[in-house]
């Protein structure tokens, strides 16, 4: 049997075919046509062009007699058809920033349908803010469905950035408008919309100016707040100025007044000017310990919409005190306890298929196990076999399904919790079989070895760790007396710890995942009771604030953040069923009649 990385005989062959049917074209023998562009003439076989692209067995065939010898093809240049001769005769083709754009209206016009697939290819990774606009309106010119969907897409996922790249003003106010109008536009706050539209029509005012009230509408200003919409549209002479514009904004407050000022209702959901957008990641809570057994249950919490839903596979078998990675488009579990097992395998949900199969095993037995991702890896490290507090780690490369151990952790850590930062690992707390740790370390990948950093400010088992605004956060947990409220933040380039607002709720055995530039601890014990509070902490204001309970009350659960998904809508809730909305900013009182 043949190895997949080595060439067939039949490959062998036609590699072969090919470059003595070129040894001939370049010699000039027994060719029996002529393609002449522009002041270029190149002599070819028929019968190899006919093979490459329906275009020129048209030609050859349909649309002249069999004895022509003689053709010009207008549209291209005389680079381009050579390019295009060369790929007919040796199957290959050298495509470049310089070339890509003419080499795929060339391809396109000729219906070489290969170089059309490897020039789309090679846009599609070249996709950046700057570019995604011109390239999604080249495929206009040039159609090509792939690209001009992925390139969409682009500008649907960064539209913040790509709003401030040049690109942005070369939209149609159709092509704007419809950008707007989509639920999935991934924009952290609706005012984002809103400037975008502003700077958009002051490029060129006097043309633009007459679809201020089309744009506005396509805002969901409602999603905003009363305070922002004072400020910044109704003082805007563009609003000012339009009557229609006037009353969008109105209608806007309005909305705000009535959700602030009355019970939730499930009245006029499908107003657009109050309808969330879907966002572009979600945060998964899976499994854990609830109601004195482990759960299988799964929850996907909707940032945007404040909400959980329950998307449990009832397939996969209860574990709690695992670990959760996603990486590649699936969610691993990993390790954890069922009350009676103490688990070394490690099971993979297939976010597309809603499916879980079993990957190859980890060394050890570990619950209580840590676990991150680095440089497309798995982490696991430490955790509790059974028998004995582990200071073992190892390794996942999903490309050979196989784990790997490497070196040892100075300290034994069940219970503690881990994060990258800088191409580190760090982890941090845990018990050890006699105490609670306050100690910390980091593994470098590229030297194999672990170091040990300053010590927490206090002992916490059962703590979380996360990677958040360039330190390393250690949060809640239970120091052997007491579950904590208090949180610290490592800075790496000091190797210093310093305290930070403490949760609203202290809590131990937790889920904490930061989403949409928000730390989110998720469940947990507190101390009395397993519990489905949900709590936030934003960097900017250095609070806390409560997010929306789970569905399941559980601790020992692990979370994590999964993005760019096919359908997001299977993971969010149904944007026509919300009971209500939250606002980007503190809303205040409207203060005015409308």
């Amino acid at each position: 049997m043949i190895s997949k990385f080595k060439m067939s005989e039949q490959d062998k062959s036609s590699q072969k075919s090919s470059s003595v049917y070129n040894e001939l074209r370049l010699e000039g023998r027994f060719c029996d046509a002529v393609i002449k562009v522009d002041d270029a003439e190149f002599q070819i076989h028929k019968i190899i062009l006919c093979n490459c692209s329906p275009y020129f067995r048209a030609l050859f065939t349909r649309w002249s007699t069999s004895d022509r010898k003689n053709f010009s093809v207008p549209g291209l240049s005389s680079n381009m058809m050579q390019l295009i001769i060369d790929f007919a005769y040796t199957g290959s083709v050298s495509v470049t920033e310089d070339n890509v754009q003419d080499l795929l209206l060339a391809a396109d016009l000729l219906n070489v349908i290969e170089v059309v697939q490897t020039c789309s290819e090679f846009l599609g990774e070249q996709l950046c803010p700057e570019n995604c606009i011109g390239i999604w309106q080249f495929t206009n010119i040039c159609f090509s469905p792939e690209l001009q969907c992925k390139a969409y897409s682009y500008i649907i996922d960064h539209f913040e950035e790509v709003v401030s790249c040049e690109e942005f003003q070369q939209l149609s106010v159709e092509e704007l408008s419809d950008i707007l109008d989509r639920d999935d536009l991934n924009v952290k706050k609706e005012s984002t919309v809103y400037e975008a539209v502003v700077h958009w029509i002051t490029h060129i005012p006097e043309e633009r100016e007459r679809h201020i009230t089309l744009l506005l509408s396509k805002v969901r200003l409602a999603l905003t707040s009363i305070e922002y919409i004072k400020i910044n549209v109704l003082s805007a002479d563009l609003v000012k100025n339009n009557r229609d514009s006037l009353m969008v904004a109105h209608t806007a407050i309005q909305t705000i007044f009535h959700i602030m000022t009355n019970s939730p209702s499930l009245s006029g959901l499908c107003n657009p000017i109050r309808r969330p957008r879907l966002p572009n990641a979600i945060l998964l809570a899976i499994g854990g310990w609830s109601g004195g057994d482990p759960t299988n249950g799964i929850e996907a919490y909707d940032v945007r919409a404040d909400r959980w839903i329950n998307v449990t596979n009832n397939l996969e078998r209860p574990r709690a005190y695992h670990g959760a990675a996603f990486l590649n488009g699936y969610v691993y579990c990993i390790g954890g306890f069922d009350r009676v097992e103490h688990f070394n395998s490690v099971r993979r949900l297939d976010l597309r298929t809603h499916t879980w199969d079993e990957v190859a095993p980890m060394y050890n037995r570990r619950c209580y196990v840590s676990v991150t991702v680095l440089n497309g890896c798995i982490y696991a490290m430490g955790g509790y076999d059974g028998h004995a507090r582990l200071n073992t780690a190892e390794r996942y490369t999903p490309e050979i399904n196989q784990w790997s151990l490497i070196a040892p952790m100075h300290e034994q850590r069940s219970d503690a919790s881990c994060t990258t930062l800088n191409n580190k690992v760090y982890i941090c707390g845990g018990f050890n079989g006699n105490e609670c740790l306050q100690t910390a370390e980091y593994y470098n990948p590229e030297t194999n070895q672990w170091t040990m950093i300053t010590p927490m400010n206090s002992r916490r088992s059962g703590i979380g760790v996360i990677a958040y605004v360039g330190h390393v956060f250690a949060v809640g947990g239970f120091d052997g007396s007491n579950r904590l409220r208090s949180a610290e933040a490592y800075n790496p380039c000091t190797n210093t710890w310093h305290l930070v607002a403490s949760m609203l709720t202290p809590r131990s055995n937790f889920g904490l995942e930061v989403i949409e530039d928000r730390l989110f601890v998720v469940g947990g014990f507190n101390g009395f009771t397993t519990t489905y509070n949900v709590e936030y902490y934003d960097s900017t204001s250095s609070e806390w604030s409560e997010a929306c309970d789970m569905e399941i009350f559980r601790s020992a659960l692990s979370c994590c953040v999964v993005s760019r998904l096919s359908d997001m809508t299977e993971y969010t809730v149904p944007r026509d069923s919300l009971p209500f909305l939250h606002v980007d900013d503190e809303a205040v009182d409207s203060g005015d009649d409308f």
